[in-house]
């Protein structure tokens, strides 16, 4: 469809809709109960960016500013930018090898519930079928739609399928390359892969200038909303530039428009945001590669990867160990917050060994354990010990190193289960938060402990309570992972 008719029907969307394009008709959005009861999802950086393998998912970019470990690569491996440029690396991006069905059964053996393939990264290229561009996977490099076929396969197993764009960005993504000779020039126009290349601003500068203009943010709606109409998905994720102040009429059209459309299909969507891109309560924030320090009243969500260096596969990604990922998940959940966890595959199409390992890992775990987290909510204490969750952003660079006397809390059905994110060889922890106490002036734990097990062990656990805590013991249990304690409740 062409871009002003897509613009006329967006707004008869709109027009004819509940949801109107102000905060105060988008304030009326709730968080539908299936994410309410989701805690586990798979994020996929996967796109041309791949065939290189070299830095991160940010190459694009970076092979284009001069001194970068990028730029001295590339000249190094494929010559002079003015001979090979990014766009040359799309005839390499073959995807020879991918099998979007081992992909979902990949990910349902890992234990998700919703699967968010990236649609559009910053570099522009699509991996989706587009009337929009012919810039993508479908026309161009695999010749598939990347996005449509694992969408199917994901809905086949179960799973509920999503997409994110990180679109916006393009504005300036490209646009070291006009800083020297390059095969990026200042004759870029709308349609071009390169378009429009304008100088990078300070990415939290909520005004920065040169503004995006009508027409590139006109092209950034009907991007997204292709994507909502053809692939349906009930998770839409969005990376950070989206708060700039240019982009907010854009962005409330948006979810206006997906909003709507959900309710004429009778289904409920989600819409991820960092900062405070979206005015509060009318879509789920979500923190990059970073946490909450406590437990909020709202639905939100992290998003980090099993690599500590990249989004994207690279040869020389740094990985995270399978329990330390399953650590960071229990707190997350306890804190009412869900985790997107990110792989990046092969140009292949190949899942490097180390995240497939490390996702059965996590899939193990979850499968004798999951009780704890699926549908799971939060307890009247999120957690408990010395060690305390550093908030903020790209806070996963390091491990975080618990104590026995740590623990995470959550509750489902009549039991409360209790994490001990280190369990000590002794095999016996204390719990202060479930004390003996008087809950006649502190509205403090007073509950009846109906009985106590161990998931995932055959051991016998005993127990006694006295006003120091709740002192649990199970004998032969040794775990790197997250030991989970089941409270049963009179």
């Amino acid at each position: 469809m062409e871009k002003r008719a897509y613009l006329r029907r967006i707004n008869e969307v709109i027009a004819k809709g509940k949801f109107k394009d102000i905060w105060e008709s988008l304030s009326q959005y709730t968080v539908p109960q299936w994410y309410r009861d989701a805690k586990f999802g798979i994020f996929i950086h996967w796109g041309i960016y791949s065939v290189p393998a070299f830095g991160s998912e940010w190459y694009s970019r970076n092979m284009y500013i001069q001194g970068s470990s990028e730029f001295e690569h590339h000249i190094k491996t494929y010559g002079a930018h003015k001979d090979f440029g990014y766009k040359d690396f799309i005839p390499l991006f073959k995807a020879e090898k991918f099998d979007p069905e081992n992909w979902a059964e990949l990910f349902k053996s890992a234990g998700a519930e919703y699967v968010v393939p990236v649609a559009e990264h910053h570099d522009g290229f699509q991996m989706y079928k587009s009337e929009i561009s012919h810039w993508n996977a479908f026309e161009m490099g695999p010749c598939r739609d990347i996005l449509g076929e694992l969408t199917e396969c994901v809905n086949g197993l179960g799973m509920i399928s999503g997409a994110s764009s990180h679109r916006i960005e393009h504005w300036f993504f490209m646009g070291h390359g006009k800083d020297f000779e390059s095969d990026i020039t200042d004759d870029e126009k709308e349609g071009d892969f390169y378009y429009p290349a304008m100088p990078e601003p300070n990415h939290h500068d909520l005004f920065s200038k040169p503004y995006p203009t009508k027409e590139f943010l006109e092209d950034w709606l009907v991007r997204c909303c292709e994507i909502v109409d053809n692939y349906n998905p009930k998770v839409f994720y969005f990376d950070w530039w989206i708060q700039h102040e240019a982009a907010k009429p854009y962005l409330k059209k948006f979810a206006a428009y997906y909003y709507n459309r959900a309710i004429e299909r009778g289904e409920e969507v989600v819409i991820n945001y960092k900062h405070d891109a979206f005015c509060f309560g009318t879509a789920v924030p979500d923190i990059e590669r970073g946490q909450f320090a406590e437990a909020k009243p709202y639905i939100w969500q992290t998003d980090t990867s099993v690599a500590r260096n990249s989004w994207c596969y690279t040869e020389g990604n740094t990985y995270k160990k399978p329990y330390e990922i399953v650590r960071t998940l229990v707190d997350v959940v306890s804190k009412n917050g869900r985790m997107l966890l990110n792989i990046g595959p092969k140009a292949d199409g190949t899942a490097p060994d180390e995240d497939r390992e490390i996702l059965l890992a996590i899939g193990g775990w979850l499968k004798k354990n999951g009780e704890a987290i699926y549908g799971a909510k939060v307890w009247r204490y999120s957690e408990e010990g010395p060690t305390k969750t550093v908030e903020g952003q790209f806070n996963d660079g390091r491990e975080t190193k618990y104590t026995e006397h740590d623990f995470r809390f959550t509750v489902n059905g009549g039991s409360i289960y209790v994490f001990a994110m280190n369990f000590p060889e002794s095999g016996t922890i204390t719990v202060k938060a479930l004390a003996e106490a008087d809950a006649s002036v502190k509205p403090v734990f007073n509950g009846i402990i109906k009985g106590i097990t161990v998931l995932g062990f055959d051991s016998e656990v005993t127990y006694t309570r006295d006003a120091e805590g709740l002192r649990i013991s199970a004998e032969g249990v040794k775990s790197e992972y997250p030991v989970v304690f089941k409270i049963k409740m009179a």
